[in-house]
C-alpha cells in the first residue's frame, strides 16, 4: 500500500512543476512568433516621414500656404509627442497587444482624412489625428521587444527593426515620388490604408500578456500643461517666418504662455504620485543624456528630411520622382547604419563609443555641405547625404537600448515612451527652428527674395526663368546662404548629441 501511493504524490508534483516552468522558446521560434507582428506597424510609422516629405513640395503646389508646410511634419510629430506617453502607460496597464490595436485604427482613419484634405489647415488637423496613432506605433513596437527578448538580445533585435527601417525607408522616397508624380499627392495617404489593415491582422499574433492593472490613473493635469508648454512655442516659431511686428507680438505671447506652462508642467510633475513623465528614470544621468540624445538627433534628422526635398526642387530643379530616387541614400543610409551599430553593440556590448564617433563624422559632414553644397551637382549632394545618413544610423538603437536596459523591466514602457517622447519633441522644434531660419534669412536679405523662394517651390526652379538674369543670380545667392544656415543649424544638432554620447556613463551593456 505504502508503495504503490507513494508515486503518486511525486508525479503531481513533477505535473505541476512542468506547467509553472514552462520551456523558454527557442531564438527562432520567438523571433517568427514576435517579429513578423511588430514589423508592419514599424514600417507605417518609419514610412510615414519619408513618403510624405517627397510629396511636400506637389502638397505646396496644390494647397498653397507655402510658409506653413513644415507643420505637415510638425503637426505629425507633435500629436505623436503627445500620444506617446499615453501608449506607453495604458501599455504597461492593460496590455501592449490591445493599444497596438487602437493605434492602428486611429492611424487608418486618420490617414484617409489627410488624403481627402482640401486646404492646408485641414491637412494640418488631419495630421494631428494621425499622429495620436502613429505616436503608438514606434513606442508599442519597441517596448514589445522589451518585453519578450533578454537585454543583451535586444541590441541584435535592434538590428533587425534597422532591416525594416532600410526597407521603409528606400520605400517611401520612391514610392512617394512615384505616386505623387503618377496618382497625386492624395495617394501617398490612401497606401497607408490597406498596409494599416494587414497590420492589425498580424498583431493579433502577438502574445495577449496582462499589463499592470494596479497602475496609478493616468496624469491628465501633465498632459494638459504638456500641450499647452509645446504648441503655443511652435506656433510663435512658425509665425516669426513673417518677420513683421505683429508676427513678434503673437510670438512673444506665445512664448509666455509656454514657459508658464513648462514651470507649471516641472512643479505638478514634481509633486504628482504618477507623473506624466518619468522623473525619477530622468534623473538618472545615462537615461536623460541618451533622451537628449534622441530629441537633437530627430531635429537634425526630420528636418534634413523635410527641407531637402525642397532644396531640390527650388536649387536643382528636380520633379517627384527624381526628388524620391536623390533622397534614397539618406533615407536607407539611416538604416543600413543602425543595422551595422547594432551588430557592433550585440557583439562588443559597447554602445555609446559608437555614437560618439558616428555624431562627430556627420557634423563634420554637415559644416562641409554648408560650405560646399553650393559648388555640388545633384549626384555628389546625394552621395553626401547617403554617407551622412550612414553614420547617422549610430543613435536611435544605441539610445533605446541604454534606456532599456536602465529603466528596467517594469519600467519599460515608460523608457520607451521617453525616448519616442524626446525624440518627437526635438524633431517638432527642430523642424520649425530650421523652417523659421529658412524663411527669415530670406525675409532679411530681401523680402522679394523671399517671396521668390515661395513661387519656386509652388511651381518650380523654372518659375526664375521669369527674372532677368542678374536678379536670377542675386536670387540664388539668397538662397544658397539660407540653407547654408539651416545645415550649420542641425550641425549644432548634432555637435550637442555628439557631447551627450561623449559623456554618457552608459558605456557598456551589461
Amino acid at each position: 500500500m505504502l508503495n504503490d501511493g507513494a508515486p503518486a504524490p511525486r508525479q503531481e508534483s513533477n505535473a505541476s512543476k512542468s506547467d509553472s516552468e514552462a520551456p523558454a522558446p527557442s531564438p527562432r521560434s520567438l523571433f517568427f512568433a514576435v517579429f513578423p507582428s511588430i514589423m508592419l506597424p514599424m514600417f507605417l510609422a518609419v514610412v510615414d516621414q519619408t513618403i510624405v516629405a517627397t510629396a511636400l513640395p506637389s502638397i505646396a503646389a496644390s494647397l498653397g500656404d507655402v510658409e506653413r508646410i513644415s507643420w505637415i511634419v510638425i503637426a505629425y510629430l507633435i500629436a505623436g509627442t503627445v500620444a506617446a506617453p499615453v501608449y506607453g502607460y495604458y501599455g504597461d496597464l492593460h496590455g501592449r497587444r490591445k493599444m497596438m490595436f487602437v493605434a492602428l485604427s486611429v492611424f487608418i482613419v486618420a490617414s484617409c482624412l489627410c488624403a481627402a484634405a482640401q486646404s492646408m489647415l485641414t491637412l494640418i488637423l488631419a495630421r494631428v489625428a494621425q499622429g495620436l496613432g502613429g505616436g503608438g506605433l514606434m513606442t508599442l513596437s519597441q517596448a514589445l521587444i522589451g518585453e519578450t527578448v533578454p537585454p543583451r538580445e535586444r541590441a541584435r533585435y535592434q538590428g533587425y527593426l534597422a532591416a525594416v527601417v532600410v526597407c521603409s525607408s528606400t520605400f517611401g522616397p520612391v514610392a512617394g515620388g512615384l505616386l505623387t508624380q503618377s496618382l497625386g499627392w492624395r495617394s501617398v495617404f490612401f497606401v497607408n490604408v490597406p498596409l494599416g489593415a494587414i497590420a492589425i491582422l498580424l498583431a493579433r499574433r502577438l502574445p495577449s500578456k496582462k499589463g499592470t492593472r494596479d497602475r496609478p490613473r493616468f496624469d491628465m493635469v501633465g498632459l494638459a500643461l504638456f500641450v499647452c508648454f509645446a504648441v503655443p512655442l511652435l506656433i510663435g516659431l512658425e509665425r516669426l517666418q513673417a518677420f513683421d511686428r505683429s508676427a513678434f507680438l503673437i510670438a512673444a505671447l506665445s512664448a509666455v504662455i509656454g514657459i508658464v506652462s513648462l514651470r507649471l508642467l516641472l512643479k505638478h510633475q514634481s509633486r504628482t504620485p504618477n507623473p506624466l513623465f518619468p522623473v525619477g528614470l530622468l534623473r538618472r544621468p545615462e537615461i536623460w543624456r541618451s533622451d537628449g540624445m534622441a530629441a537633437l538627433h530627430g531635429a537634425a534628422l526630420v528636418s534634413l528630411i523635410t527641407f531637402l526635398p525642397l532644396y531640390l526642387r527650388v536649387v536643382q530643379g528636380t520633379s517627384a520622382t527624381q526628388t524620391g530616387l536623390l533622397l534614397l541614400p539618406l533615407t536607407a543610409g539611416i538604416g543600413f547604419g543602425s543595422m551595422i551599430t547594432g551588430q557592433i553593440v550585440s557583439r562588443t556590448g559597447r554602445t555609446m563609443i559608437v555614437s560618439t564617433i558616428g555624431l562627430t563624422v556627420v557634423t563634420l559632414l554637415l559644416l562641409a555641405q554648408a560650405a560646399f553644397a553650393v559648388y555640388m551637382t545633384a549626384l555628389e549632394l546625394t552621395a553626401l547625404w547617403g554617407v551622412t545618413a550612414l553614420f547617422m544610423g549610430s543613435v536611435m538603437g544605441v539610445v533605446q537600448v541604454t534606456v532599456q536596459n536602465a529603466a528596467g523591466r517594469e519600467r519599460l514602457g515608460a523608457a520607451a515612451a521617453s525616448v519616442q517622447l524626446s525624440r518627437s519633441v526635438g524633431a517638432s522644434f527642430g523642424t520649425a527652428l530650421i523652417g523659421m531660419i529658412l524663411f527669415v534669412t530670406l525675409a532679411i536679405m530681401d523680402p522679394d527674395g523671399a517671396q521668390a523662394f515661395i513661387t519656386m517651390v509652388e511651381q518650380g526652379a523654372s518659375a526664375l526663368d521669369a527674372l532677368p538674369a542678374g536678379r536670377q543670380a542675386i536670387v540664388q545667392t539668397e538662397i544658397a546662404q539660407a540653407f547654408r544656415a539651416a545645415f550649420l543649424t542641425i550641425a549644432g544638432f548634432t555637435t550637442g548629441a555628439g557631447l551627450l554620447a561623449l559623456t554618457n556613463p552608459a558605456k557598456r551593456l551589461v
